[in-house]
């Protein structure tokens, strides 16, 4: 009878330890190479994003990166001028930002007046040109339109008052993209798609 008991007993933990072992590889799979969430810490994308919000991020979309390194094994896309992304910050690679890419490799950038030129045109894409910009930081000054380098990128916060980005620290290089951010999930009443 204990013989049988005991079977039974080893039969449930070896099948529980296995689904248990499963359900813990299949999350670190998912989140390592498909979506994260992250929590909003502070307010530099306000309006768009508030502290306190939770964000889903799609982490394949611009290559997929081996854990715990700056290496990708495969590239799909580049950021794109409006996305909201995340990315380990440059100054200190252990905590990751989140800001809006404003410009791409190659492009030449200048804040003016509080508006965005592209190459040399106004940038007219919503929500960027309904947001005024400071002339902040050593890659923003008056009248001073910088080039951004290969495999990097010009990023800032919606918030421009409150926001450490590009214009203090300079370009952020494509290894250090984590994601793109896509939607908030939490609170209830700001579930949305990111745009």
């Amino acid at each position: 009878m204990f013989l049988k008991l005991d079977a039974k007993k080893k039969a449930f933990f070896k099948e529980t330890f296995e689904t248990i072992g499963v359900a813990v590889i299949l999350a670190l799979i998912i989140r390592s190479f498909i979506i994260q969430p992250f929590k909003i810490p502070t307010g530099s994308m306000e309006p768009t994003l508030l502290p306190g919000d939770r964000i889903l991020v799609v982490r394949y979309i611009y290559g997929l990166r081996i854990p715990f390194t700056f290496k990708r094994l495969a590239k799909f896309k580049h950021p794109q001028t409006g996305d909201i992304i995340v990315f380990n910050y440059p100054e200190d690679t252990k905590r990751a930002f989140i800001k809006r890419c404003i410009g791409t490799p190659g492009d030449e950038i200048e804040i003016k007046n509080g508006e965005i030129r592209l190459n040399g045109s106004t940038l007219k894409k919503q929500p960027i040109n309904g947001i005024y910009y400071y002339n902040r930081g050593d890659f923003a000054r008056e009248n001073k339109s910088i080039k951004i380098p290969e495999d990097s990128f010009f990023v800032l916060g919606d918030n421009s008052a409150s926001s450490k980005d590009s214009r203090y620290w300079g370009y952020l290089e494509d290894k250090y993209l984590i994601g793109k951010a896509v939607m908030i999930y939490w609170p209830l009443n700001r579930i949305r798609i990111l745009k």
